[in-house]
């Protein structure tokens, strides 16, 4: 470590101030845990920590990506503190660590700088060289981790400039419909939103997702079932799909079931594919395919077809909506659901209750409405009766309340 350079990076830092764009994620402050911000790549996740040591007055910002940082060894972020406290005659509250991964041994010194109880510490790492996963083995119970996704559509008309106000002109109704539509269809990734480049800025994330977070990560030996496989899923999400039968799809690659199960599951650690389990009461059952394919951004797959598929974009946007409120709600989970033949889009449960019951339909009016959505959502309400759950079908631009027996069931348009 070179300690003018140190000197050099903190000096910067500490007049830093940036124009930041504020995200809805709310993490805390004054944890005695170490929070973690995990999720996929070019989600936003060192603008978030930004913003957050913009926050406060006595805060180090240290991004292990900079050249000045770049050789440091986890004994030197002590050695960091020390010259802060020197430059400045102070002691750093909060300790904000952007790609953490990059030093040797650094859940080493974080756990250290934890046990002495003087700093709130928040670290972020790569999804491409740090899991979620790994984050919570090294750090032994000592973390509380949010997850950071694209924008949401709050996010997006926000950053557009739009306002949303309670009551809104048809005009303004139809323009938020309009912008609902790009956003589908270009997903939510902050520099896709900026720049006017989309198609090639999606296609090169997509390229980094396969070969950076997935190949080079876990040392994938037969890229032929890695490309298959990646290109595979992004063209199937918003539908079932099981390890059989992507198995009984592969004529021409030379492998075995337990490959095609190993590469699967490591893709899911990228962050940006997310594999939802079918509802069952027995632990066993949940944990087996076939499960549903979710994408953390619905511009992803903008890069393999050339028509959007509205329903499967808007099931897939109400997917990313429920990932989200997991960071307000831990105890919520999230399942489909099939009674016999029948399918329901999410079951929501808390605890021991199911809160809800949800279809996604690209409806404009009743008659749109498959009446098989509808039977499945009573098919479902008689196995949970008991719970009293939410029956809710979102729908493109449809609003009522549908009643049938006891059974009401809201229609609600996805924009609201």
């Amino acid at each position: 470590m070179k300690r003018e350079e140190v000197v050099d990076y903190l000096k910067e830092y500490e007049s830093l101030r940036l124009n930041i764009f504020q995200r809805e994620l709310e993490v805390p402050l004054n944890s005695d845990f170490i929070i973690s911000i995990v999720g996929p790549r070019r989600a936003g996740k060192t603008y978030f920590l930004l913003s957050l040591y913009q926050k406060v007055e006595d805060g180090i910002y240290l991004n292990f990506e900079d050249t000045r940082l770049i050789n440091i060894s986890f004994r030197d972020i002590r050695e960091i503190i020390r010259i802060f406290i020197e430059l400045y005659g102070k002691t750093p509250k909060y300790l904000f660590l952007d790609e953490i991964q990059n030093i040797p041994k650094w859940e080493i010194a974080i756990r250290e700088l934890h046990d002495l109880k003087k700093y709130r510490i928040f670290i972020t790492g790569s999804s491409s060289k740090l899991l979620s996963k790994e984050i919570a083995t090294q750090l032994r119970g000592r973390t509380l981790s949010f997850i950071l996704l694209p924008f949401s559509f709050r996010e997006f008309l926000g950053f557009q400039g739009f306002k949303v106000d309670k009551y809104l002109a048809k005009d303004e109704e139809a323009k938020i419909k309009n912008l609902l539509r790009q956003y589908l269809e270009f997903g939510g990734f902050p520099d896709v939103i900026k720049n006017e480049e989309k198609i090639r800025i999606l296609k090169e994330y997509s390229d980094l997702i396969l070969f950076r977070d997935f190949i080079e990560r876990h040392k994938i030996r037969n890229l032929d079932l890695a490309r298959f496989l990646h290109a595979f899923i992004i063209q199937n999400f918003s539908k079932e799909i099981s390890i059989r039968g992507i198995f009984n799809k592969i004529s021409n690659i030379k492998v075995s079931k337990d490959t095609v199960y190993e590469y699967v599951s490591k893709l899911e650690d990228t962050m940006f594919f997310f594999f939802l389990r079918k509802f069952s009461n027995k632990v066993h059952v949940r944990e087996l395919w076939p499960k549903k394919v979710y994408l953390c951004d619905t511009g992803i797959p903008k890069v393999f077809r050339f028509t959007p598929d509205y329903g499967r974009l808007m099931e897939n946007l109400v997917f990313i909506e429920l990932l989200r409120r997991k960071n307000i709600n831990p105890l919520l989970e999230v399942y489909y659901l099939k009674v016999n033949d029948k399918e329901v889009d999410f079951l929501t449960k808390e605890g021991l209750k199911i809160k809800q019951l949800i279809q996604v339909t690209y409806a404009s009016n009743k008659d749109e409405i498959d009446q098989r959505e509808i039977k499945a959502l009573e098919k479902a309400y008689e196995l949970f009766k008991k719970d009293r759950p939410e029956i809710l079908i979102f729908t493109w631009d449809y609003e009522d309340v549908l009643k049938k027996d006891n059974l009401e069931i809201k229609c609600i348009p996805l924009w609201k």
